[in-house]
């Protein structure tokens, strides 16, 4: 049987510094505003979790058009932290485990992926997280271009989905602004972790299912990664070029 999850939290607070570029580019005061087949991405991503069968949907937001906008849905509003570990730790606080956390530029979240995760994510895993392998990103968007982590199984990308699946999740959330800081530069994860799975890595040897979990043995809890059924979960929109892509994919849908 799925973990049932009764619980959702969608980060959509706003990063200090300059504009959002895609938010700029079109027009709005936040990018979870930007229309995707006449929808906000917020709307899209709350839809889909909805349809997924999340009973409670939270958004970490303080844009006030975002706030509204998410009152118009039914969600809870969480004032976010300074960056998304915190505004996690704070929803995670309010809303307890099994707790999804996703963000509002998920532009082509679908319910299936959400209901899948669930399902292939271990019964035993204080915390989950969805990634795809190359090979099924290219194959479902051959013009994307992104930076992957490169393991001895293959290179991978996130797919901005994760489940807190049990109390013992807020040992990891703890360690969450380290890792998404080096997302992109897997071997300081890997260093984090003690010389002998750093030189696994660098022999090529350590596979990413082995660094998630041994990441999470250090911190105390049962970490799994869980490979995506479809390469499409990894499409975000960080950038403009990502917008026109989401807005390609949805037309040829």
């Amino acid at each position: 049987m799925p973990i049932p999850v009764p619980s959702a939290l969608i980060l959509a607070g706003s990063r200090p510094g300059a504009p959002d570029p895609v938010a700029q580019a079109e027009g709005v005061a936040h990018k979870a505003l930007v229309l995707v087949d006449g929808a906000p991405l917020l709307t899209r991503v709350h839809a889909a979790l909805r349809a997924a069968g999340v009973e409670r949907v939270a958004v970490a937001a303080d844009a006030p058009e975002v706030v509204a906008l998410a009152g118009r849905l039914g969600a809870e509003v969480i004032p976010p932290e300074s960056g998304p570990s915190g505004s996690v730790a704070r929803a995670f606080s309010y809303l307890g485990a099994p707790m999804l956390v996703t963000t509002a530029d998920h532009a082509l979240l679908q319910p299936e992926w959400v209901r899948q995760f669930i399902e292939d994510s271990p019964v035993d895993a204080d915390v989950a997280l969805l990634l795809a392998r190359r090979d099924a990103v290219e194959r479902a968007v051959p013009e994307t271009r992104r930076t992957w982590l490169r393991f001895a199984d293959g290179q991978w990308s996130g797919c901005n989905l994760f489940l807190l699946a049990s109390p013992d999740a807020r040992h990891a959330i703890a360690t969450w602004r380290e890792v998404e800081a080096n997302r992109k530069k897997p071997w300081r994860i890997a260093a984090k972790l003690g010389p002998r799975v750093l030189w696994d890595y660098l022999r090529g040897t350590l596979t990413l299912s082995e660094a998630v979990a041994r990441l999470g043995r250090r911190i105390g809890i049962r970490a799994a990664m869980v490979p995506a059924r479809d390469g499409l979960a990894a499409v975000d929109v960080d950038k403009v070029a990502d917008l026109a892509l989401v807005r390609s994919v949805t037309a040829r849908r």
